[in-house]
């Protein structure tokens, strides 16, 4: 670790000294862009030997070490993002940033999103829209990980809009079904049910997605329970069955058209059934079980206010 780590000061010396001097403008730059990338790569290898044991950094258990190496190697980056924005060498300056993102995203977040914001400025200033929308992404999955679910919204947003742009289908769709899962995390129902309403219809030409619109039908179901409106639930079912005639013998169906039952009778008992007869074939995921677990508790709200009143 400790000649990497003396290389990568040596190389940035060099680099400092180079801008600092006379010169060319055009070879002073080009020289300390070429410096500060060999002292950023050194930086980086210091703090893979740091991490040499392989240690979970998921846990949030940074090695000794580790994140003052992160942040210089980042900060490496950014130096040289400014020598090729010098050069007006844009795509080189944006891919420089997200090196340095990319070495601060276990030591900053708000840093890496700095820096990946002005790699996406970059990248749609020399028109590579598909760059952009892969870091609007990655810039949402970070806010993910700070558990900002409002700012998470925005990007994935951003990022959906690019790919859509771009006709990338499958990358808009990922996004969007983050959006719409988020939305519903808030209680945004009606934004939710529009996502994945758009997606199953998207889907249904296309021989590749069309398998998952009995999912993305579910979804939005779910998402009708939850706001508690019988009559809409059935509306919904039978627009569901015109979109998509096969849906109706589906399982994902039956949970949806049994639970707006039980909701309906205002049988607690019976919606337990259902959900856990389905979830015994077709294990529902951490989401479903969230949501489904707010119509129970509305359900059972109503059924003792139902006692209260006899």
């Amino acid at each position: 670790m400790g000649d990497q780590t003396a290389r990568a000061e040596e190389f940035e010396k060099k680099a400092e000294k180079k801008l600092s001097g006379w010169g060319l403008f055009s070879s002073k730059y080009e020289d300390a862009a070429d410096l500060f990338d060999k002292a950023g790569n050194c930086f980086k290898l210091a703090k893979s030997y740091v991490n040499g044991g392989g240690m979970d950094l998921g846990s949030g258990l940074l090695p000794y070490g580790f994140e003052v190496l992160g942040d210089r190697a980042g900060a490496t980056y950014i130096k040289l993002a400014n020598c090729h924005l010098k050069l007006e060498s844009k795509h080189e300056a944006a891919q420089a940033y997200v090196d340095a993102a990319h070495c601060y995203k276990k030591t900053s977040i708000n840093e890496a999103i700095s820096c990946l914001e002005k790699a996406v400025h970059l990248f749609c200033d020399i028109g590579r829209l598909n760059m952009a929308a892969r870091y609007f992404k990655e810039i949402a999955e970070l806010y993910e990980s700070k558990q900002n679910i409002e700012k998470a919204i925005e990007f994935f947003e951003k990022a959906a809009d690019f790919f859509q742009n771009e006709e990338v289908t499958t990358s808009a769709n990922q996004c969007k079904q983050k959006v719409a899962q988020f939305a519903a995390q808030l209680e945004h129902y009606q934004k939710a049910i529009e996502i994945y309403e758009l997606i199953a219809r998207q889907s249904l030409n296309n021989n590749l997605l069309k398998y998952g619109v009995k999912g993305h039908l579910l979804n939005a179901g779910i998402c009708q329970l939850c706001k508690g409106d019988v009559v809409a639930i059935t509306n919904a079912l039978e627009r569901y069955q015109d979109l998509d005639p096969t849906f109706s013998g589906t399982r994902e169906y039956k949970l949806l058209a049994d639970i707006a039952a039980s909701i309906d009778e205002e049988d607690v008992a019976k919606f337990t059934d259902v959900v856990k007869e389905f979830d015994s074939m077709t294990p529902l995921d951490s989401w479903k079980t969230t949501l489904l677990l707010r119509v129970k508790e509305k359900l059972k709200a109503k059924e003792l206010e139902e006692d209260d009143l006899t």
